[in-house]
């Protein structure tokens, strides 16, 4: 791994030495899908600027425990995304491993445990009652999608229920988001205007929702344990990892089609989610 930092060689370099292609055949344990990987992630690599200055190896290793769950890298899809940073430990940039919302719903999905999961964003005026003992909520939605959407949102309420009946749930005020996306991100506690909190604040609160909910309460499958690992960690060749946020979150614009995200995720948070419908 250490030459591969030292040499940076170019991800589309990279990609096509033998060693990268023994580590992607051997994960993958398929010629076709490891052929059907290479152009898809070099294709994504290639549309994405930042991405094409970070180490190699990271980009590769993000990618491969993406592919390894059955995640897709689109940010329509908003499953996972690569996302670079400065590291300077290392004096170069890496691809940082974040696992969206989505991804947190899918892994849930293919667990078959779940018969209900729905995360919502809870709109000024909607809130009559939460009883944190009993874990209910009264709420009277707005009906009209259009100026609900326009409304100022006030908190997120995030719940499971289990195929056996067992239910959980979770509301946190948008007070108490904020001062979680500050303790965390210090890109978000700075300003900055490049986070994924400040590019989408509700897909963040969402994804922190899920996974306060299901780490804590939730069955998780394997799959779901490594991505909660993984998550936010820059993945290294040998699969050791480490989280570049904490020590120096210095994040290169990436260009996304935020818009279509966000369209995706109004369209899923005004109504109940069942299995049945993802």
């Amino acid at each position: 791994m250490s030459d591969l930092v030292t040499n940076k060689p170019k991800f589309s370099v990279a990609i096509q030495s033998d060693t990268y292609k023994n580590l992607i055949n051997n994960t993958l344990g398929d010629k076709d899908r490891a052929s059907r990987f290479i152009a898809s992630i070099s294709s994504a690599v290639a549309t994405n600027p930042a991405l094409q200055e970070c180490d190699a190896g990271t980009i590769l290793s993000g990618a491969l425990l993406g592919e390894s769950l059955n995640l897709s890298p689109s940010p329509q899809l908003g499953q996972y995304y690569l996302v670079p940073f400065n590291d300077s430990k290392r004096g170069c940039k890496v691809a940082q491993f974040q696992l969206g919302y989505k991804g947190y719903i899918q892994l849930a999905i293919r667990s078959g445990q779940y018969k209900k999961l729905n995360v919502l964003a809870i709109k000024k005026g909607e809130l009559i009652k939460y009883d944190p003992l009993n874990e209910e909520i009264e709420v009277n939605l707005i009906e009209d999608e259009e100026e609900r959407e326009n409304t100022e949102t006030v908190g997120y309420y995030a719940m499971f229920e289990y195929t056996n009946g067992f239910r959980k749930s979770l509301y946190w005020s948008k007070s108490k988001m904020e001062k979680h996306a500050l303790k965390y991100s210090k890109g978000y506690a700075a300003h900055k205007g490049y986070t994924f909190w400040e590019k989408d604040f509700d897909g963040m609160a969402f994804k922190t929702m899920l996974r306060q909910l299901i780490s804590k309460w939730g069955i998780m499958s394997i799959d779901m344990q490594q991505a909660v690992e993984k998550d936010m960690a820059t993945i290294n060749t040998d699969g050791t990892y480490e989280y570049v946020e904490n020590e120096d979150e210095t994040i290169i614009e990436q260009e996304e089609p935020m818009e279509e995200v966000v369209e995706v995720q109004n369209e899923t948070t005004e109504k109940e989610v069942s299995m049945d419908e993802l």
